[in-house]
């Protein structure tokens, strides 16, 4: 083997290595941060399982991490698609938004399931993807959830 290939090959194992000492913070702060979200848009059962196990972990102070997130690289990668999510929609952060923001975001989840987009790919590839079931449950408590938004944005604003 060149000394050149053997040099990288020794050097990229001591970066592994030593990359397993550094974590990035975990996002644990326990089912209980999205009760006020539960509360509030009152998804049934079966809706509730299907946000738990599919958008909960990206879009919440709670994520369920798998043992292969105590590797890194897969550790940092993980930490960006949480930080991601949570930053473009964070259920923990339920009550702090208004009702306009609400609605939006409900808005916004209904179009990211209707077009595919949500969960992401990468999720699918070892968490399995929606059903055509469950994405109809998700839309449909959606929908039904966003019309008090709506409501209340029109009794506001007369």
């Amino acid at each position: 083997m060149n000394k050149y290939i053997r040099y990288f090959l020794w050097l990229a194992l001591i970066a592994l290595i030593v990359i397993q000492f550094f974590r990035p913070e975990k996002n644990i702060a326990g089912y209980e941060a999205v009760a006020a979200f539960e509360t509030e848009t009152r998804p049934g059962d079966a809706v509730r399982g299907i946000l738990k196990e599919n958008c909960y972990d990206c879009h919440s102070n709670h994520t369920n991490y798998p043992w292969y997130a105590e590797i890194a690289p897969v550790s940092f990668w993980l930490d960006d698609h949480v930080r991601h999510g949570k930053g473009d929609f964070n259920v923990s952060n339920w009550e702090s938004y208004s009702a306009k923001k609400k609605d939006h975001k409900l808005e916004e989840l209904i179009e990211e399931v209707k077009g595919g987009h949500m969960p992401l790919d990468s999720y699918t590839w070892v968490h399995g993807k929606l059903s055509d079931d469950e994405k109809d449950l998700l839309l449909q408590w959606a929908t039904v959830a966003r019309m008090a938004y709506q409501q209340e944005l029109k009794v506001s604003s007369k």
